[in-house]
């Protein structure tokens, strides 16, 4: 299972590998009036260090929770979040961006990639 709190993503187009650490996940309606969950991260290459919100709007994560029997968990939120980081990072699509917002196919899709990782974990820690 990726751990969403500290991983590395890279290369970037560029050559850099950057260091991310998980900061906070909050409600969006807390701190800029939006209905969506924000997830926190702090990236560091070694020189640079940044901020990035990855946005995920809450009626799109409703709406395929409820399509696809997923629960919605912090956990859950934490992990789409981090696709969507390294996704940005790894192709420098909107880099420079400090929100960064996760449309309802990247969360199907993405989604796809956690039941994945899920798998596997229950395959190797299943008694």
């Amino acid at each position: 299972m990726e751990n969403f709190r500290d991983f590395h993503i890279g290369p970037d187009p560029f050559g850099q590998t950057w260091h991310v650490l998980f900061k906070y996940l909050q409600t969006g309606i807390s701190i800029r009036h939006s209905d969506s969950v924000d997830v926190r991260f702090v990236l560091d290459n070694g020189s640079d260090r940044m901020q990035k919100t990855v946005v995920l709007p809450h009626a799109d994560l409703r709406s395929w929770a409820h399509r696809s029997g997923r629960r919605i968990s912090d956990a859950w939120c934490s992990r789409l979040a981090m696709l969507k980081l390294r996704q940005v990072i790894e192709n420098a699509e909107d880099i420079e961006k400090d929100y960064l917002l996760v449309t309802p196919e990247e969360i199907q899709q993405f989604d796809a990639a956690i039941k994945k990782w899920e798998a596997e974990w229950v395959k190797e820690h299943a008694a």
